[in-house]
């Protein structure tokens, strides 16, 4: 899913934290990111088996003023894939089905199911067409009961962004379907057979899937935006909606407990999780990223889904587990980044809130237009009384606060954004400075 983000820089560096210990530093670093860059969630940080920090910062519920604390739930939106990805090598392994077998073995309605396989959907080489990118299903039906025969009603007609195998492309509806073979194969729901395979035995007791309904003092409120200049609460996604490929809630420990367990070969045989953990294109294996840092492997994920934010990142050298859940639409890398750096004793920063700078409103004019960073998502940028805003597609309207005369930033979140201006000195185009990431966008209108 889409999101507009807003950021807050960090400016200096750590000092004289040679005398603190390990605990200590991470506690310093995000009580800092807590107050100055916007963050507000749960997060455990463990070494060798040892957890070094869990603890909330900030609120489970602002409107009544609720503190965060490891108890806090959360929707893990992708984070999801890898449990549906672990099931689907459980099944295989009983013989139940192969990641070779042809989606027309369990769909042969959908018309290009005997192009691509399982694996396919599995590494995002599917090229089948991504649902999250229906504008007009996620503003007005994310809330709804999606049903089996309306998801395959919803792409039938789109064809294939390219020819399965060949290339990479992030799909959401290539993990949906991956839910629907897992209930085929099974016989049961996709919600029960993760809870009997995985849940269960790595002791995720305050996991589950219906967000909705859930009812417990845990339960975490989800805001798109979560500041000083005003709250604004997201809407819950339905279970059906997300499904397998977003809809668990968990909390740090449990996420905590699953990595454990699946790691310690207590879910799936080592052999068979070193196959989930081979990358193919763009560094993807079966729902994890595989890359590195500090000349270390990482395994990690992330997702999003309206109001949450969630992180998994795993060290395998040195079973260091960095679990960062939020209740804010908010960029975890830059905060993840600094826990690694602290970690491994490197230099890292203490986050200070930037502060903005006054523009002529005559300057900021020359921004005001529609700008297009992605197919059907665009920032439009306003302005009125002197406040200059932005607002992504489907996305709520922030205050855009000036560092110089052509970067702003939003108090929310880690993003720049900065204007670009053509040889006649004409703003065509904006790039936005995010997670590490710069995306461009050209002014359209």
């Amino acid at each position: 899913m889409k999101r507009f983000f807003a950021f807050v820089v960090t400016v200096c560096f750590l000092t004289s934290c040679s005398a603190q210990s390990m605990p200590e530093k991470l506690e310093a670093y995000l009580q800092a990111s807590t107050k100055h860059a916007g963050f507000n969630g749960t997060v455990l940080v463990a070494k060798d088996g040892k957890i070094l920090l869990e603890k909330g910062y900030g609120f489970r519920n602002a409107e009544s003023k609720i503190n965060h604390d490891e108890n806090s739930v959360f929707q893990i939106g992708s984070v999801t894939k890898q449990f549906t990805a672990t099931i689907i090598q459980k099944l295989q392994m009983e013989g139940k089905l192969s990641v070779k077998d042809k989606l027309s073995k369990y769909f042969p309605q959908y018309a290009y199911a005997n192009k691509i396989t399982l694996e396919d959907i599995i590494h995002h080489q599917s090229g089948i067409y991504n649902y999250t990118n229906d504008e007009d299903f996620m503003k007005n039906h994310i809330t709804e009961t999606l049903t089996q025969e309306a998801f395959w009603k919803m792409i039938k007609d789109k064809p294939l962004d390219f020819e399965p195998g060949t290339k990479f492309n992030y799909s959401n509806s290539g993990y949906q379907i991956l839910g629907y073979v897992i209930e085929k194969v099974t016989g049961q729901p996709y919600e029960a057979v993760v809870r009997k395979y995985l849940f269960q035995p790595a002791q995720m007791n305050q996991s589950g899937f219906d967000f909705t309904h859930l009812n417990t003092a845990g339960k975490s409120v989800g805001y798109m935006a979560l500041n000083k200049q005003g709250n604004v609460l997201a809407p819950i996604v339905d279970s059906t909606v997300a499904f397998s490929a977003g809809a668990i809630y968990s909390t740090v420990h449990d996420l905590y407990n699953w990595n454990t367990a699946l790691n310690e070969g207590k879910l799936i045989p080592p052999e068979v999780l070193a196959t989930s953990y081979i990358p193919f294109k763009e560094k993807y294996g079966y729902g994890f990223s595989i890359d590195s840092i500090y000349d270390k492997r990482r395994i990690s994920h992330g997702g999003g889904i309206h109001g949450f934010v969630s992180s998994l990142t795993y060290m395998p050298d040195d079973k260091v587990n960095v679990i960062m859940l939020s209740n804010n639409s908010y960029d975890l890398g830059p905060v993840q980044k600094g826990i690694l750096a602290i970690l491994y004793g490197r230099p890292y920063k203490l986050p200070e809130e930037t502060k903005e700078i006054k523009i002529d409103s005559a300057i900021l004019k020359q921004y005001v237009g529609e700008y297009e960073l992605a197919p059907g998502f665009t920032i439009t940028v306003k302005l009125a009384n002197g406040v200059l805003t932005g607002q992504g597609t489907g996305q709520p309207a922030f205050e855009l606060f000036a560092k110089t005369e052509k970067t702003f930033f939003i108090k929310v979140v880690n993003a720049e954004i900065d204007f670009v201006k053509n040889s006649k000195g004409e703003v065509e185009s904006m790039v936005l400075h995010q997670g590490g990431r710069d995306t461009r966008g050209k002014k359209i209108k």
